[in-house]
């Protein structure tokens, strides 16, 4: 499933930092616009791979509805 977010790519002296909007947490920086953004996809991607593994942990042994949400 692909998902669309927010991402801000703002130019701080001789780097860029970049960061997604609706994720705390997934940001980045890099010497190039092209990097940065290469760098926050895999930062993104890290971010939500750690927030599932640390759910499936807290919710072991409890039972848990999961289920898409749209705002």
């Amino acid at each position: 499933m692909k998902r669309e977010f927010t991402a801000v790519f703002e130019k701080r002296g001789k780097w860029y930092v970049g960061y997604v909007e609706e994720i705390p947490g997934a940001n980045t920086q890099g010497r190039t616009l092209k990097e940065t953004r290469k760098n926050l996809k895999e930062a993104l991607k890290l971010v939500l791979e750690t927030n599932r593994s640390l759910t499936k942990k807290r919710s072991s042994g409890h039972e848990v509805v999961k289920e898409p949400i749209a705002v």
